[in-house]
């Protein structure tokens, strides 16, 4: 119960930094130095739309190796 709240309070935040700062990555540690937590603690509890955008993110940015698609 209280790790839900903890989990929507955590990922509202994100949310709301990155639209402002634009970088979803850059959010999670700004608030993580705000809120002294440990990024592996935070990775918890990140919900799963903000790991999809972080890992994409990631990717724009050649940090995770590219996913090979077929043409279309």
């Amino acid at each position: 119960m209280i790790y839900k709240e903890i989990e929507d309070t955590f990922s509202e935040e994100v949310e709301r930094h990155a639209t402002e700062s634009g970088s979803y990555i850059d959010s999670v540690l700004a608030i993580c130095d705000k809120h002294n937590i440990e990024p592996k603690v935070a990775a918890k509890i990140i919900t799963k739309p903000i790991k999809e955008k972080i890992e994409a993110e990631g990717r724009d940015y050649n940090l995770l190796p590219k996913v090979s698609t077929l043409p279309v």
